[in-house]
């Protein structure tokens, strides 16, 4: 007697749900047996284990992230604000707060796009300035992962500032001038390998310290119920009460 192909269909069904059973089973079985284990190893351990584990596993990822980490550079340039002739010199210092300010507009930016080689949304996120509230110095730093790139962004935009005083120097008697040059840097601010190794480790051990401190104690450490004795003095009292009572 041939089956029909319903019949072959419902005897293939039955047979991958007993198969899907079976591996069900097999799971967790297995997931158990790993909790048991992972347990039983965790009950062994001392009871400050999480502060030198996270410790070790921090400084690892700090490590890690400083050897991994694409380096960072930066360069320097800076200008000076100069009064002329009619002007007051501690008109010099307002303008060159002023100007520092300015380094991160729109316009400044625009400007100097073309020379530092990268769009205006970019340029922004890489460029920063510093102003001195002592002498009317501004300084801009550029930032890259190339370190040519980072010299051509802070001249390109400090050459910009430059170009844009320049043109309402006749009405604000100041104008700007180059200091210096950024030059090519030599070695990267970013990352550094024992910083970032210092850090992560102390940030391990601070989570290490905060797990010990949320950790349930223990529950098997039993305490001793101490049972008093039976005290000799308590039988001559009642001998000496019977006796006179007699």
């Amino acid at each position: 007697m041939t089956e029909s192909p319903e019949q072959r269909r419902h005897r293939v069904v039955r047979r991958l749900r007993s198969v899907w059973r079976r591996v069900v089973r097999l799971l967790r079985s297995t997931w158990r047996r790993v909790v048991r284990l992972l347990r039983s190893a965790f009950t062994r351990l001392p009871h400050g284990w999480p502060l030198p584990a996270c410790a070790a596993l921090g400084a690892a990822l700090g490590l890690a992230y400083g050897l991994l980490a694409p380096p960072r550079y930066e360069a320097t340039s800076y200008a000076m604000a100069v009064a002329e002739k009619e002007t007051a010199p501690a008109a010099a210092l307002g303008y060159a707060q002023s100007y520092g300010r300015l380094v991160t507009s729109d316009a400044t930016l625009s400007y100097a796009q073309g020379a530092a080689g990268e769009p205006v949304r970019e340029l922004r996120s890489l460029v920063r300035s510093e102003t001195s509230p002592d002498s009317p110095m501004i300084a801009v730093t550029g930032a890259s992962e190339d370190r040519r790139k980072a010299a051509d962004i802070a001249n390109a935009v400090i050459e910009a500032v430059i170009v844009s005083s320049g043109h309402v120097s006749e009405d604000t008697g100041v104008k700007l001038i180059k200091f210096t040059h950024a030059m090519t840097p030599d070695r990267p601010v970013s990352p550094s390998v024992p910083l970032g190794t210092a850090v992560g480790a102390s940030a391990g051990g601070l989570l290490g310290g905060l797990a010990l401190l949320v950790r349930p104690r223990r529950a098997d450490r039993r305490v001793a119920a101490q049972v008093p004795g039976p005290t000799t003095g308590g039988t001559g009292v009642a001998r000496d009460e019977r006796e006179l009572a007699r």
